[in-house]
């Protein structure tokens, strides 16, 4: 079977970070388009302009998260299969991931920089650092002592909590978790992951 061809189009400085994070850990090459939201290389793909987008063989894929997801289930790693209860767990815990992190970060988003300036809500923030440790404390309790969000492997979960991670510290949200932090160290330290950070300093 021929490999396909991946082009990652959007700055790692955004959500674009989780699509080229899993091709470096799933060791595929690829390129990369390091480009800004609405930019033109964007919007021919994506009228909305959100990135990232993921080029396979010249088709496009939206969302970070489908896009993670369906890397690992093409190439059979980082993932349960399709239909198993132990992808239904994988999915259950993904969801939680975006609805409790991912959700409220963006929202801080775009009540911060996003919105027009009329439009945001100055107090929000402190409404949304009490969400996020609040949603902290009970998603640690349902990690438990696990090494990764599933358990012992990794897995589509972990790349969008630590991508999320990165994102609270970078926004002033604090892992106030002991759990999450000591989580955290752990995944700053794949070498796949420093890749990644390393796109994002240059």
């Amino acid at each position: 079977m021929t490999q396909p061809t991946y082009i990652v189009i959007g700055a790692t400085s955004t959500r674009a970070a989780r699509a080229v994070w899993m091709l470096e850990e799933l060791g595929v090459p690829y390129e990369h388009t390091a480009v800004k939201p609405h930019s033109l290389d964007v919007t021919r793909h994506y009228p909305r302009g959100k990135v990232p987008v993921l080029l396979v063989d010249g088709e496009p894929i939206t969302d970070s998260t489908a896009i993670i997801q369906y890397l690992a289930d093409a190439h059979g790693q980082f993932t349960a299969a399709a239909g198993t209860l132990a992808r239904a767990r994988q999915d259950a815990l993904l969801h939680c991931i975006l609805d409790e992190f991912d959700a409220v970060l963006w929202t801080g988003a775009r009540h911060s920089f996003i919105l027009p300036e009329d439009k945001r809500v100055a107090g929000v923030k402190d409404s949304l650092r009490w969400e996020f440790a609040r949603n902290q404390a009970s998603f640690a309790e349902r990690m438990g002592d696990a090494e990764f969000v599933t358990g012992d492997a990794m897995t589509v979960p972990d790349i969008v909590l630590t991508h999320c991670l990165i994102w609270a510290k970078a926004a002033k949200f604090e892992i106030s978790e002991p759990r999450l932090q000591a989580y955290f160290d752990r995944m700053k330290q794949r070498p796949a992951l420093r890749k990644v950070l390393e796109k994002r300093a240059g």
